[in-house]
């Protein structure tokens, strides 16, 4: 006679005091583990002091800063546009996607994020979800990859490696774009390339499905990672988590639905989020994301507009080069902006975009002219990985691997 038994998955550290509990009796001596910063599944120079009682988990404490830069203190030796090549090594694998959100900060501080052309914004937009998509694929293919699934990542980077044949059409370049400019961009779209991206979005939304065929009914996936490393949306907001690792556990929240800026406000997505807070819920929200972004990539296509993609106004954008060879004052309106950068007023401004892996903010603090007195980034994976040692207690080692790739971190932006 088959016999069923009810299994309860609560929270973390409930499952932590639980599995501590069942050990008093026979606990030995605890044994610290080092996992990482040279380490496969930690995604980068991330470093965890385990201290394990046989295989459970007691206690955890991630060392970062091993790519730590300085980059908030260069940026304050510098004009605002010269530190646009700093934000792509923030989330490095999405360069298209920081360069807008630190514009976007920059031009709110000057006043002009209103005023920016429609066929800029919607460009940027195009950029944005370009960048989330390819976070996206190398996400869960990396994700899936620790966990034993080696043919999705092959599947993934198949695409993306499309996306990074888009890039170098449009920016000149694959890894680091620094394709935004303060009031615009650098180039205009190329010939060609919208319909190249409109091939795209068909292949991709193919990919996806074979992924989701791929992994989403694996059994061995499911078992790896449904209620394992669960966050309770009250621990999500607590920790301050955002992006897909907060809807993950049922919060509704989109910096591109609840503080809408480009044209996102004219564009039809919906906001994907999960129940149980687990590493299987995080996963199937990316999913749907990378189906929303190609959504929103065929909306931009087809509304693009024509017209100019910077703004007119030559104390913020370098003028056009015939006119700097033939008039005096576009010669000097180049060399004021070259040299010491746009005049901003003083003042303090915040901008947080929805980035794939979370809200980046920019804060800006300025005495006025070229050069910030402050500037403070507020990187997503940091924040995120704040909750890894009060989540990893009493999960066992190999839940660890899920746990990272879930959480899909990037230590160039958390270190920055």
């Amino acid at each position: 006679m088959a016999v069923t038994q009810e299994l309860k998955v609560g929270d973390s550290a409930a499952r932590s005091a639980q599995a501590l509990d069942e050990l008093a009796d026979v606990r030995g001596d605890t044994m610290t583990l080092n996992m990482g910063p040279s380490h496969p599944a930690t995604h980068g120079v991330l470093r965890l002091v385990l201290e394990l009682d046989g295989e459970i988990i007691t206690k955890a404490d991630p060392e970062i800063g091993y790519l730590h830069r300085g980059d908030e203190k260069i940026a304050e030796n510098m004009t605002y546009t010269q530190f646009i090549p700093y934000t792509d090594r923030l989330d490095y694998l999405a360069p298209l996607a920081n360069n807008v959100a630190y514009a976007l900060s920059v031009e709110k501080l000057l006043g002009i994020h209103e005023k920016l052309p429609e066929r800029c914004q919607y460009i940027r937009v195009i950029c944005c979800e370009l960048a989330r998509i390819s976070a996206h694929l190398l996400g869960i293919g990396a994700f899936a990859m620790d966990v034993g699934a080696m043919t999705v990542f092959l599947h993934t980077f198949t695409e993306r490696e499309k996306i990074y044949n888009l890039i170098e059409a449009l920016t000149g370049a694959r890894f680091t774009t620094t394709y935004t400019r303060i009031g615009g961009l650098s180039r205009d779209l190329p010939d060609g390339w919208t319909e190249e991206l409109a091939k795209f979005t068909k292949e991709v939304s193919a990919a996806i499905s074979e992924a989701d065929k791929l992994l989403t009914r694996n059994k061995i996936f499911v078992d790896r990672t449904r209620d394992i490393g669960v966050i309770s949306r009250e621990e999500a907001i607590d920790f301050g988590l955002t992006g897909p690792n907060l809807r993950g556990s049922g919060v509704e929240h989109d910096l591109r639905k609840v503080h809408p800026y480009l044209v996102y406000d004219r564009l039809d997505f919906d906001v994907p989020y999960g129940e149980a807070g687990d590493c299987y819920d995080r996963y199937l929200v990316r999913m749907e994301e990378m189906r929303q972004s190609v959504r929103l990539l065929e909306q931009c296509l087809a509304k693009l507009p024509g017209g100019p993609v910077n703004v007119d106004d030559g104390k913020i954008v370098l003028p056009d080069k015939q006119k700097v060879l033939t008039s005096m004052e576009e010669l000097i309106h180049q060399f004021m902006l070259v040299t010491q950068g746009q005049d901003a007023p003083a003042g303090e401004v915040y901008f947080g975009a929805e980035n794939p892996k979370g809200e980046l903010g920019f804060y800006i603090m300025s005495k006025g002219g070229g050069v910030p007195y402050r500037l403070k980034i507020r990187a997503p994976s940091f924040v995120n990985l704040g909750i890894l040692p009060h989540m990893l207690p009493g999960h066992m080692i190999s839940d660890v691997v899920a746990i990272l790739g879930s959480l899909d971190f990037v230590m160039g932006e958390c270190d920055r």
